[in-house]
């Protein structure tokens, strides 16, 4: 592309919780956009006051004000893919229900978070009912770990054994595709497991040797939006999972080794960063 070539950015959008620590929700969000050459965005849902060893206190955004922020962006700079991170409540959940259909948002990733990884609550009781009802129809990939899935159907994920068959039963909520992550499980390989619903679909099972590391804060927001980020360059979604599981690894590689507070901390976003993408301003 020559530079009289109109051209835009890749342009991903995060709804989203900010983690004042940095490691987690919007502000990993957009290091990761950033890191693979993406314009990140933001519709910010709550603030936290949080740090490497938990939550100290939550204030949610209104819904009013999230739909505001939405459609500022939407309208004006336009949107690629979108990642769904915390949503707190249920009302902020009907919002982004009421913007995907407004303006057809494109490649919705949903990371489905209800706890923080140090295990501190960051949604209201009434929030998975709405997230099943009004989001797991309209998004094109839900990104649970093993914790939010038992929450989803209401029994614990027995064993790797079980992950395909956990997975089919959260395409039966209504999920288009699921991408069930088994890092809990304990063991020296790590397995996630992409279901797609339909009749082209299946399961696809991504497994590679558990890196050892404290410093994992982040790690699904990660996923989540390294995912968002290659489905707005194009890529399948098969493909997207693949290479976010390849970033989120390295990431993790690279930060392994690096003391940032004194408890479980982030990954290294920028281990390995490129240059931001130019796409026809038309596509």
């Amino acid at each position: 592309m020559t530079p009289t070539t109109p051209s835009r950015y890749a342009r991903v959008l995060t709804i989203a919780g900010s983690d004042s620590g940095g490691g987690a929700g919007i502000q990993a969000d957009l290091k990761t956009f950033a890191a693979l050459g993406c314009y990140g965005m933001t519709a910010i849902t709550a603030l936290t006051a949080q740090d490497t060893h938990g939550v100290a206190a939550l204030h949610p955004v209104p819904a009013d004000v999230v739909k505001a922020q939405i459609r500022a962006v939407v309208e004006d700079i336009g949107v690629d893919a979108v990642k769904l991170g915390m949503l707190h409540t249920r009302e902020i959940v009907e919002v982004v229900a009421w913007a995907i259909d407004r303006y057809a948002l494109p490649h919705v990733v949903l990371d489905p978070v209800l706890t923080a990884t140090s295990g501190d609550a960051l949604a209201a009781p009434s929030l998975v009912g709405a997230m099943v009802r009004e989001l797991f129809p309209r998004v094109a990939l839900v990104t649970p770990n093993l914790d939010e899935a038992a929450r989803f159907l209401g029994r614990a994920v027995a064993g790797i054994d079980a992950l395909d068959g956990t997975a089919d039963a959260l395409l039966a909520l209504g999920a288009r595709a699921v991408l069930l992550k088994g890092g809990h499980l304990a063991g020296d390989e790590l397995v996630d497991v992409l279901a797609v619903a339909g009749d082209g679909g299946g399961h696809r099972r991504h497994a590679s040797p558990r890196i050892v590391s404290r410093n994992l804060h982040g790690t699904g927001c990660t996923l989540a939006s390294a995912v968002a980020a290659h489905l707005a360059l194009g890529h399948a979604l098969p493909e997207a999972v693949a290479r976010a599981r390849d970033f989120v690894r390295g990431a993790i590689a690279a930060g392994a080794g690096v003391a940032t507070g004194t408890g479980n901390g982030p990954l290294n976003h920028g281990f390995a960063p490129v240059p931001a993408h130019r796409l026809p301003a038309a596509a």
